[in-house]
């Protein structure tokens, strides 16, 4: 397995499609899968995400201060990840798997890294995740459809600012990576970064 986790607009996504299609490597959104799983927890195993669940968009998006939604933000405290595990124990292991998603967070991953240049995690500034969420489609940009678009846009950014500063801290304490993303470098050399690291070889 591959790893590359970090906070909401750094790029994931669009990185480890480039990978899969340039070394023919499989490709596993942690993000994706989840939404198919969610159903699988109660409350009794995800609390917070039963709580989420009952929320309306200006209560998720509005009405809470940033602290409050990244303290109570099931994805961004680990739950679920268990199901994730299991999924990708299911996989065959002929073949490289690349694994990203914000719900990776370092110190639930460190167990399954053997290798530890396996496992990146990518952290946009602060003004590069404001550009990725401001190009997002209609269908992706949820707060647009809250009573308030410019108030729950500038929630959601310091609620991840929040994220990432976590991701980082919780990087540095297991001995895992992050790389930085500001705009500078190209998809193609950030890709190519990530397959000299992950060794693959097309």
């Amino acid at each position: 397995m591959r790893w590359v986790g970090g906070g909401s607009g750094a790029g994931k996504t669009t990185v480890t499609r480039l990978l899969a299609e340039r070394f023919a490597i499989g490709l596993y959104s942690a993000d994706a899968t989840i939404r198919v799983h969610s159903g699988q927890l109660d409350a009794t195993g995800a609390p917070l995400l039963e709580r989420f669940r009952r929320m309306n968009v200006d209560e998720r998006w509005v009405q809470h201060d940033p602290v409050t939604m990244y303290a109570t933000f099931p994805w961004f405290h680990g739950e679920g990840f268990g199901l994730l595990i299991e999924d990708l124990q299911r996989l065959p292991t002929d073949v490289p798997v690349v694994v990203e998603g914000f719900r990776l967070l370092p110190h639930l991953v460190r167990p399954h890294v053997s290798n530890r240049r396996h496992a990146v995690w990518l952290v946009p500034t602060p003004d590069f995740r404001r550009a990725a969420f401001l190009r997002r489609r209609h269908a992706d940009a949820f707060w647009r459809r809250t009573s308030d678009p410019d108030r729950a846009l500038t929630n959601l950014l310091e609620r991840d600012r929040i994220f990432t500063e976590e991701i980082e801290s919780d990087a540095a304490r297991n001995g895992l990576d992050v790389l930085y993303v500001d705009g500078g470098r190209s998809v193609e050399d950030m890709s190519e970064e990530l397959a000299a690291r992950f060794g693959l070889r097309r």
